[in-house]
Protein backbone atom coordinates (compact mmCIF):
# COMPACT_ATOMS: atom_id res chain seq x y z
CA UNK A 1 0.00 0.00 0.00
CA UNK A 2 1.35 3.42 -0.96
CA UNK A 3 1.30 6.49 1.21
CA UNK A 4 -0.95 9.25 -0.14
CA UNK A 5 0.75 12.58 -0.84
CA UNK A 6 -1.44 15.50 -1.87
CA UNK A 7 -0.35 17.65 -4.79
CA UNK A 8 -0.89 21.41 -4.77
CA UNK A 9 -2.99 21.26 -7.97
CA UNK A 10 -5.38 18.67 -6.52
CA UNK A 11 -6.21 20.52 -3.31
CA UNK A 12 -9.68 22.12 -3.18
CA UNK A 13 -9.42 25.33 -1.14
CA UNK A 14 -12.47 26.70 0.67
CA UNK A 15 -13.13 30.05 2.33
CA UNK A 16 -14.25 30.23 5.96
CA UNK A 17 -15.47 33.14 8.10
CA UNK A 18 -14.68 32.88 11.81
CA UNK A 19 -16.09 35.27 14.41
CA UNK A 20 -13.66 35.55 17.33
CA UNK A 21 -15.78 37.83 19.50
CA UNK A 22 -15.33 36.74 23.12
CA UNK A 23 -12.84 33.98 22.23
CA UNK A 24 -9.45 33.57 23.94
CA UNK A 25 -6.62 34.80 21.70
CA UNK A 26 -4.28 31.79 21.85
CA UNK A 27 -6.97 29.14 21.52
CA UNK A 28 -8.63 30.86 18.57
CA UNK A 29 -5.25 31.47 16.90
CA UNK A 30 -4.25 27.81 17.20
CA UNK A 31 -7.51 26.66 15.58
CA UNK A 32 -7.05 29.16 12.73
CA UNK A 33 -3.44 28.02 12.27
CA UNK A 34 -4.66 24.41 11.98
CA UNK A 35 -7.11 25.38 9.24
CA UNK A 36 -4.45 27.40 7.39
CA UNK A 37 -2.07 24.41 7.46
CA UNK A 38 -4.78 21.97 6.42
CA UNK A 39 -4.49 19.74 9.48
CA UNK A 40 -8.29 19.55 9.67
CA UNK A 41 -8.40 17.65 6.35
CA UNK A 42 -7.75 13.95 5.79
CA UNK A 43 -5.44 14.80 2.84
CA UNK A 44 -2.99 16.76 5.03
CA UNK A 45 0.55 16.57 3.68
CA UNK A 46 3.33 18.37 5.62
CA UNK A 47 5.27 19.61 2.58
CA UNK A 48 2.21 20.85 0.61
CA UNK A 49 -0.11 23.78 1.28
CA UNK A 50 -3.39 21.89 1.81
CA UNK A 51 -5.02 24.59 3.95
CA UNK A 52 -8.02 26.82 3.35
CA UNK A 53 -8.56 30.58 3.34
CA UNK A 54 -9.71 32.08 6.64
CA UNK A 55 -11.47 35.40 7.22
CA UNK A 56 -11.43 36.48 10.87
CA UNK A 57 -13.94 39.14 11.96
CA UNK A 58 -14.35 41.05 15.25
CA UNK A 59 -10.64 40.85 16.10
CA UNK A 60 -11.04 43.91 18.33
CA UNK A 61 -13.27 41.88 20.69
CA UNK A 62 -10.70 39.12 21.36
CA UNK A 63 -10.09 38.19 25.01
CA UNK A 64 -6.84 37.68 26.93
CA UNK A 65 -7.11 35.63 30.13
CA UNK A 66 -5.71 36.54 33.53
CA UNK A 67 -3.63 39.71 33.82
CA UNK A 68 -2.12 39.37 30.34
CA UNK A 69 -3.87 42.52 29.14
CA UNK A 70 -1.78 44.61 31.58
CA UNK A 71 1.34 42.45 31.98
CA UNK A 72 2.03 40.89 28.57
CA UNK A 73 4.29 42.98 26.34
CA UNK A 74 4.64 43.11 22.58
CA UNK A 75 8.35 43.49 21.85
CA UNK A 76 10.20 44.30 18.65
CA UNK A 77 13.74 45.42 17.97
CA UNK A 78 14.73 48.05 15.42
CA UNK A 79 18.20 46.62 14.92
CA UNK A 80 19.93 49.52 16.61
CA UNK A 81 21.69 49.13 19.97
CA UNK A 82 19.30 49.76 22.84
CA UNK A 83 16.26 50.20 20.58
CA UNK A 84 13.98 47.51 21.97
CA UNK A 85 10.42 48.78 21.61
CA UNK A 86 7.84 47.50 24.09
CA UNK A 87 4.12 48.11 24.28
CA UNK A 88 1.53 46.52 26.58
CA UNK A 89 -1.05 44.34 24.88
CA UNK A 90 -3.80 46.60 26.25
CA UNK A 91 -2.55 49.48 24.09
CA UNK A 92 -1.55 47.19 21.23
CA UNK A 93 -5.09 45.77 21.11
CA UNK A 94 -6.57 49.28 21.07
CA UNK A 95 -4.28 50.51 18.28
CA UNK A 96 -3.96 47.46 15.99
CA UNK A 97 -6.36 44.63 16.87
CA UNK A 98 -5.80 42.95 13.48
CA UNK A 99 -2.05 42.83 14.02
CA UNK A 100 -2.45 41.18 17.45
CA UNK A 101 -4.34 38.25 15.95
CA UNK A 102 -2.12 38.05 12.85
CA UNK A 103 1.04 37.80 14.98
CA UNK A 104 -0.46 35.11 17.19
CA UNK A 105 -1.29 32.98 14.13
CA UNK A 106 1.94 33.76 12.24
CA UNK A 107 4.08 32.54 15.14
CA UNK A 108 2.21 29.20 15.08
CA UNK A 109 2.92 28.54 11.40
CA UNK A 110 6.14 27.02 9.99
CA UNK A 111 9.07 29.43 9.71
CA UNK A 112 9.79 28.88 6.00
CA UNK A 113 8.42 29.75 2.55
CA UNK A 114 5.51 27.35 3.01
CA UNK A 115 4.52 29.11 6.25
CA UNK A 116 4.65 32.49 4.52
CA UNK A 117 2.38 31.19 1.76
CA UNK A 118 -0.06 29.85 4.38
CA UNK A 119 -0.08 33.19 6.21
CA UNK A 120 -1.15 35.01 3.04
CA UNK A 121 -4.43 33.08 3.17
CA UNK A 122 -5.40 34.78 6.45
CA UNK A 123 -7.58 37.92 6.30
CA UNK A 124 -8.25 39.68 9.62
CA UNK A 125 -10.75 42.49 10.21
CA UNK A 126 -11.36 44.48 13.42
CA UNK A 127 -15.12 44.81 12.87
CA UNK A 128 -17.89 42.48 11.69
CA UNK A 129 -17.65 43.56 8.02
CA UNK A 130 -15.35 42.04 5.37
CA UNK A 131 -15.09 42.46 1.60
CA UNK A 132 -14.85 38.80 0.53
CA UNK A 133 -18.51 38.07 -0.22
CA UNK A 134 -17.62 37.14 -3.81
CA UNK A 135 -15.73 34.06 -2.57
CA UNK A 136 -18.92 32.78 -0.83
CA UNK A 137 -17.26 31.92 2.50
CA UNK A 138 -18.82 29.40 4.88
CA UNK A 139 -19.38 30.40 8.52
CA UNK A 140 -17.25 28.22 10.80
CA UNK A 141 -17.90 28.06 14.54
CA UNK A 142 -14.91 27.35 16.79
CA UNK A 143 -15.55 24.85 19.58
CA UNK A 144 -13.26 26.36 22.20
Amino acid sequence: MKTFMAKAQEVDKKWYVIDVEGKVLGRAASEVAKILRGKNKPIYTPHTDTGDYVIVVNADKIVLTGNKLDQKMYRRHTGWIGHLKEIKYKHFLEKQPEKVFELAVKRMLPKNSLGRAMFKKLKVYAGPEHNHQAQKPEVLELNI
